[in-house]
């Protein structure tokens, strides 16, 4: 079955955060068969930040805003 219903979810609600805070997003996936992969990208750069299903920023900084993107396959 291929992967379908990935959803992420960002803690604290909305991923509005201060400088230096704690942002932890997560990727889920509603369906799929095999082994799951994820990877996690910033403005769509191909390299990847991280991989598995959660992505910790753990003191956000200036170079750490703009939008965020959980593939999974």
């Amino acid at each position: 079955i291929p992967v379908s219903g990935v959803s992420l979810r960002a803690q604290p609600p909305g991923a509005q955060v201060a400088l230096g805070d704690r942002l932890v997003l997560s990727c889920a996936v509603a369906a799929g068969t095999g082994p799951l992969s994820f990877s996690w990208h910033r403005g769509g750069s191909a390299a990847p930040l991280g991989t598995g299903p959660r992505l910790e920023l753990r003191h956000v900084g200036d170079e750490d805003s703009g939008h965020y993107q959980c593939r999974a396959s």
